[in-house]
């Protein structure tokens, strides 16, 4: 409850986790039937990045701040149109100042038959949010602790679906948490995507949290990781995942060609790192660089 995305929006962990979500939403539009994005942990939705708070970390100059200008090759610029399109799109005067939160990306992202559902705790948050799509008959904001919705919000009645969870790691056993509401979630809605963000900085317990979701019985779960300073003397975020449950089968060969390029324009040091493998499923792994 005291977690505030303002100071954060637009950081290289919402690159990474903007990308992928945009990405799997372009592949659910493959099929003319509509979906239905679950954003767990919504946030306000969009964010100014000229605001006091985001000024005074400035963590978007290090994240959306490097790509707006950079010069990707025609394929890696192509995955990145939705994504990029969208933050153009809510600022036409040039720069940055809007940053799109997860709910407002998707929903710009959307086609008329496709649906959000947004959860948020926070009452301040949840009151900008519900403001923000207010008369909006494709979204549905509810104040709700974003883990219940894992359980009473899924199946979504279009039988296809995006699950969001993104909690803010406030809690010590939130890697525990994750993998607890994915193994709920699952149970309810098999058949949908997943995708689940964690941090990565000195002491995190990735590597029990990976075996931990290894041990769920879900066939196939694809994990990608941007890691972009050493944690050398750093007690904040260095790097931040994704784990993609039931991925298209596409994605594994389009992070092969997004992680190299965003870890060159997102590294802060030489230490910058990426790296994609199956937790479950295939065995096949894009090689960390």
């Amino acid at each position: 409850m005291n977690y505030r995305h303002i100071y954060h929006a637009g950081n290289f962990a919402d690159v990474l986790k903007h990308v992928v979500l945009a990405r799997l939403i372009r592949y659910m539009q493959k099929k003319d039937g509509g979906f239905r994005v679950l954003d767990t942990h919504a946030g306000i939705g969009l964010y100014d990045l000229s605001l006091e708070e985001a000024q005074k970390t400035g963590e978007w100059l290090d994240g959306i701040g490097k790509l707006m200008e950079a010069d990707f090759g025609p394929q890696v610029s192509e995955l990145l149109e939705p994504y990029l399109s969208a933050i153009r799109e809510l600022n036409p005067e040039g720069g940055i100042r809007f940053y799109p939160g997860s709910p407002k990306l998707a929903r710009m992202l959307f086609r008329p038959q496709d649906r959000l559902s947004a959860m948020e705790l926070h009452p301040e948050d949840y009151v900008r949010l519900h403001r923000l799509f207010e008369g909006d008959h494709h979204a549905r904001i509810t104040e709700l602790d974003g883990w219940l919705a894992l359980g009473a919000h899924l199946p979504p009645k279009e039988k296809r679906g995006i699950v969001l969870v993104d909690p803010p790691f406030e809690e010590e056993d939130e890697y525990q948490r994750l993998a607890e509401g994915l193994e709920k979630a699952y149970r309810r809605f098999p058949g949908g995507t997943y995708c689940l963000w964690y941090p990565l900085k000195k002491g995190a317990p990735i590597k029990e949290f990976h075996e931990t979701l290894q041990a769920l019985d879900i066939p196939k779960m694809l994990c990608a990781e941007l890691t972009v300073r050493s944690d050398r003397g750093i007690t904040g975020l260095t790097g931040s995942g994704l784990v993609i449950v039931n991925p298209p089968f596409t994605l594994k060969d389009e992070l092969h060609q997004l992680l190299p390029a965003l870890k060159d324009h997102l590294a802060q040091d030489r230490f910058a790192s990426h790296r994609a493998f199956w937790l479950r499923g295939e065995n096949k792994a894009v090689k960390d660089d």
